[in-house]
């Protein structure tokens, strides 16, 4: 595993950082990646329509509206400036980055903007659209037919090239201030201030990295909140197993269906004791509510966002079986438009042996109901 005090890459540095050029260089990046956090707005917390009797609130902090639409763009900013800063991104070398997608688009951005290379290695089952925002932020797209070997052909093009591996799987986590500095957590709390339930009963998230999972639990616990933080893990993918069985090193042998989040191991970034709970959820389930999302708000999203949507809506009639009150906060994490061909396309869900009518009935009932079906 990769130590912050080395470059992940384990190239040796060829740059003398007392060189006023580079100093120069250096301090232009670091001033063009912080302006774009400065010309973007924060991100709206939609309300998703729940039967007003319940008096349970239910928000998606919509993450599709930055610049590079996902999530994944401020972790995007927080590694260039944690690899910046650390003296890893280099003038005129190539950043390279492991990833299913969306990571890769945010990354291909800020490399443009501070005027280097950028080399996604992504399996091949990647979304043609990914592929082709990467490729419009001037990124390249390097494949693998196993997920599982993305961190090795990573750290070999970054010794080939003498760029850096920037490995959001170990530095998520690290490279995101999760006291605060407008960060996801302290912008879900402040936009929900004037909310009839200001404090959430649960924030569910889903982990692909683990450091948003992680930057919402911290921030929780440091802000002294009595909010707890559900992950939402999707078929073939560990988290869900190394949780509840609190071993690291467990692994499984196929990569998730869902882009952008389940991993094959526990990932360094993944904090397990920060969080309360976790959900096991089925592909289909996760396909069947980003489609009653998009009914209920004429929004499309991405599979991830259908993985946590499902875990929050099992929260909600649990509160509402309980009869309990509150807000349940999740996340809309990217469009669905870079999904057409997967999660909106019956003949894909076909060719994968995906059902989603009988979960696609749970959330009707649950809505006209209040109830979930056994």
């Amino acid at each position: 595993m990769s130590t912050p005090q080395q470059p992940p890459s384990g190239v040796t540095l060829d740059v003398d950082h007392s060189d006023p050029g580079y100093r120069d260089w250096l301090k232009e990046a670091v001033r063009r990646v912080q302006a774009d956090a400065n010309r973007s707005a924060d991100t709206h917390l939609l309300r998703f329509p729940l039967p007003e009797r319940w008096n349970v609130h239910l928000y998606l902090k919509d993450e599709s509206t930055h610049p590079t639409g996902s999530l994944k763009h401020r972790l995007a900013r927080s590694l260039f400036l944690y690899g910046l800063c650390n003296g890893w991104i280099r003038p005129g070398r190539p950043v390279i980055e492991a990833s299913s997608g969306s990571t890769a688009v945010s990354e291909a951005y800020f490399a443009k903007l501070i005027g280097v290379p950028f080399i996604a290695v992504m399996p091949r089952t990647t979304s043609a659209e990914k592929c082709r925002l990467i490729e419009f932020h001037g990124g390249r797209c390097h494949f693998v037919d196993d997920p599982r070997t993305m961190y090795e052909a990573s750290s070999v093009l970054a010794a080939e090239t003498g760029g850096h591996y920037m490995d959001q799987f170990t530095y998520a986590e690290r490279a995101t201030d999760w006291r605060g500095n407008n960060n996801i957590a302290e912008s879900i709390f402040r936009q929900l201030e004037s909310e009839p339930f200001p404090v959430p009963e649960w924030i569910v998230a889903t982990a692909g990295t683990g450091g948003t999972s992680a930057t919402l639990a911290r921030y929780v616990h440091y802000m002294q909140y009595d909010t707890r933080v559900c992950v939402a893990d999707p078929e073939n993918s560990c988290f869900f197993e190394g949780w509840t069985t609190g071993d690291p090193d467990v692994t499984c042998d196929s990569g998730s269906r869902i882009e952008g989040i389940g991993r094959p191991r526990m990932e360094p970034s993944f904090v397990p004791g920060a969080i309360d709970r976790m959900m096991k959820v089925p592909d289909a389930a996760a396909v069947a509510a980003v489609r009653a999302l998009e009914q209920a708000i004429g929004r499309k999203a991405g599979g991830s966002t259908g993985t946590g949507l499902w875990s929050a809506l099992r929260i909600v009639a649990e509160m509402v079986a309980e009869g309990r009150q509150g807000s349940v906060v999740t996340l809309l994490c990217d469009p669905g438009d870079r999904y057409l061909d997967k999660y909106y396309s019956d003949a894909w869900l076909a060719d994968q042996g995906l059902e989603i009518a009988p979960h696609t009935a749970s959330i009707e009932t649950l809505l006209r109901t209040g109830a979930w079906p056994d």
